[in-house]
């Protein structure tokens, strides 16, 4: 439902692998260098200067900028691609380098999976059981009332819900007990985790899954739970990975827990946020709420209808959303000048909880939107639900995955399959437009192909 994201490319040449799939990297180092290292420089030419010394036409090519290069040679740029491409989620070695202890954890995480895995089943089974009940024989008292149809529908496709999100309940409690320290994975949670990993590398070991031994020494008492867990696992999703940036990471180290709820009143979700202590902001929860129409869709799914966020409430001089821009002024009479300080929004994470709102219907009647604002309104909009969607349907229910990097094989599975049915279309098109001479030349000149 929402659009394709541009992820952009980082320099990764110093790492392991060039794109992990465990981590992002910290560009604090490359942030901090100083403007004037490593960056192409263009010569200025004066007017009517000699350039004859380029007889040829020939560009320097060690002196232009590498975007420009492979702009202009798509050949190249395709090769790279392909390249970065085949990389997305190769190991980095992030994983193998965690503390055992922490390794440990996270294959009592994997094996926390397994059993979500097995509830998820139950679920999907309960779902096609509903599904044969509401295409069995009508009844008559209710098909005579459209607003019992509705709430029937509704009750019937949130009743799995709230009945399944009470089984993930205890799987969620041990998952944030185990990701902040409080509790350590029981050795066959590690064991059901690490032959999950096993199974999908389709390795056949005789003895079964090795339980990841914490030699004595090897202990590291200052590595409590499993560090950045939730940060690290936001920032391998591309779409809200884009939203992060460099000031939000400190806030969202803090980040201890993000679940799920179902509305009693009304159709829709809450996330919950559970932060905690932090120099940013003094909420220990932040939540948004997503809010579905009354009526559903031709498809019979629930249409969105509008996100409800918070107040963050912010400590002094500590808001995210917000920036201060000098700007000095000089007075042309008295030559004095004096320094204006001016707050204004900026690029963060936490604008999430600051959805858009779509505009109401009198705003639409008197057209008081322009109509370049309405499309622009509606991108955002999509792409606020669809973060909403994601959250709701991957990063709660696979964090672990997440985390490793393991999801990030399925989602490029995805856009693989997308981009196949786009040639497909590109195909077909082609092939129509070929079709369309030899069918003007036909007996019956009226007749075009469509």
């Amino acid at each position: 439902m929402s659009s394709g994201q541009n992820i952009q490319a980082r320099d990764h040449s110093s790492d392991p692998a060039p794109t992990p799939q465990n981590t992002p990297l910290d560009t604090a180092v490359l942030a901090n260098r100083p403007a004037n290292i490593g960056r192409p420089k263009v010569e200025d030419v004066a007017e009517g200067e000699d350039e004859d010394d380029d007889e040829d036409g020939a560009e320097d090519v060690g002196a232009m900028n590498p975007a420009s290069l492979l702009a202009k040679n798509p050949a190249l740029l395709a090769l790279a691609q392909s390249k970065l491409g085949a990389l997305v989620g190769a190991p980095s070695g992030y994983i193998q380098s965690l503390p055992a202890p922490v390794r440990r954890r996270l294959d009592g995480l994997k094996g926390v999976q397994v059993e979500h895995a097995k509830i998820e089943s139950e679920f999907q089974m309960a779902i096609l059981e509903l599904e044969k009940k509401a295409s069995g024989p009508p009844i008559p008292v209710l098909t005579s009332n459209a607003n019992t149809l509705l709430r029937l529908q509704r009750h019937l496709t949130h009743l799995p819900c709230h009945h399944f999100l009470v089984k993930y309940e205890p799987l969620y409690e041990r998952r944030a007990a185990i990701i902040a320290g409080k509790l350590e994975p029981t050795d066959e949670e590690v064991e059901k985790g690490q032959a999950a990993d096993s199974d999908e590398e389709d390795e056949e070991d005789e003895e079964g899954a090795k339980i990841t031994e914490v030699k004595e020494g090897e202990e590291d008492a200052t590595v409590a739970g499993i560090p950045e867990f939730w940060l690290t696992a936001l920032r391998n999703h591309a779409p809200i990975s884009e939203t992060i940036t460099d000031s939000d990471e400190e806030a969202l180290k803090t980040l201890q827990d993000i679940r799920l709820s179902y509305l009693d009143d009304k159709p829709g979700f809450r996330l919950h946020f559970t932060f905690g202590p932090n120099e940013f902001f003094e909420d220990s929860e932040l939540t948004k709420t997503y809010y579905y129409q009354e009526e559903v869709g031709y498809g019979g799914d629930f249409v969105y209808d509008k996100a409800i966020g918070q107040d963050i409430k912010w400590k002094e001089e500590k808001d995210l959303t917000k920036k201060v821009e000098i700007k000095k002024q000089r007075n042309k009479t008295t030559g004095r000048t004096r320094v204006i300080r001016k707050v204004v929004p900026t690029d963060s994470f936490f604008n999430f909880f600051k959805p858009p709102q779509p505009p109401t219907p009198e705003q639409l009647e008197n057209a008081e939107i322009e109509e370049e604002e309405i499309e622009e309104l509606d991108a955002r909009l999509e792409l606020d639900y669809q973060l909403g969607e994601d959250f709701k349907e991957k990063i709660i229910p696979r964090a672990v995955d997440f985390f490793t990097g393991k999801a990030l094989e399925y989602e490029d599975d995805m856009e693989e399959f997308d981009e196949e049915f786009d040639d497909e279309d590109d195909f077909e098109d082609d092939d129509e437009d070929a079709e369309a001479p030899a069918a003007a030349e036909g007996a019956n000149p009226d007749c075009k192909q469509q």
